[in-house]
């Protein structure tokens, strides 16, 4: 007899749980922003598609999408950015104003929506990144923890991404 019983995280089984609702994508999307904003905390979170034959990303999930709506599109040049994220497959941590300047067209509707780091998580399939978990937050927020800790959430969205493209 077993003396200690088994712990299943409550938020990964809530995320499970949502990827078998049929109202999908947005049942798995909305479960994964309310776990991650109570597993790691954001401001601001969105989910992103990568095209890897025309560079363009989509945004196919906003829990703010009066500035972030869905459906947006943008072309990502090439760069240090893009190829940690986007070839590599690793995570960006930006913790500051500075950084998000650097990285983000967009830096200045980010920062007046009170968000001065970023994680962008990417996700995963075969070897390609086909997406990307990205959780915004005030300055100094996010760090390498949070990375091993949104891992497991990020290619919860795997299925919802794969049939997206």
């Amino acid at each position: 007899m077993r003396e200690t019983p088994r712990r299943a995280d409550p938020l990964l089984c809530t995320v499970a749980a949502a990827q078998g609702r049929a109202d999908q994508p947005i049942a798995l999307f909305s479960a994964l922003d309310d776990a991650l904003k109570s597993a790691i905390g954001h401001k601001l979170f969105t989910i992103l598609t990568y095209d890897d034959d025309t560079r363009d990303a989509a945004r196919v999930y906003s829990n703010l999408p009066g500035p972030y709506p869905t459906g947006g599109r943008k072309r990502l040049a090439t760069g240090p950015w893009t190829e940690a994220v986007l070839d590599r497959g690793e995570a960006y941590i930006g913790r500051s104003r500075d950084d998000l300047r650097e990285v983000f067209s967009d830096h200045e509707l980010i920062a007046s929506l009170g968000c001065e780091s970023v994680l962008n998580m990417p996700v995963r399939w075969r070897g390609r990144t086909l997406g990307s978990l990205n959780l915004l937050h005030e300055a100094g927020w996010y760090g390498e923890d949070d990375i091993a800790a949104c891992l497991p959430f990020a290619q919860f969205a795997l299925p919802a991404l794969l049939t997206q493209s």
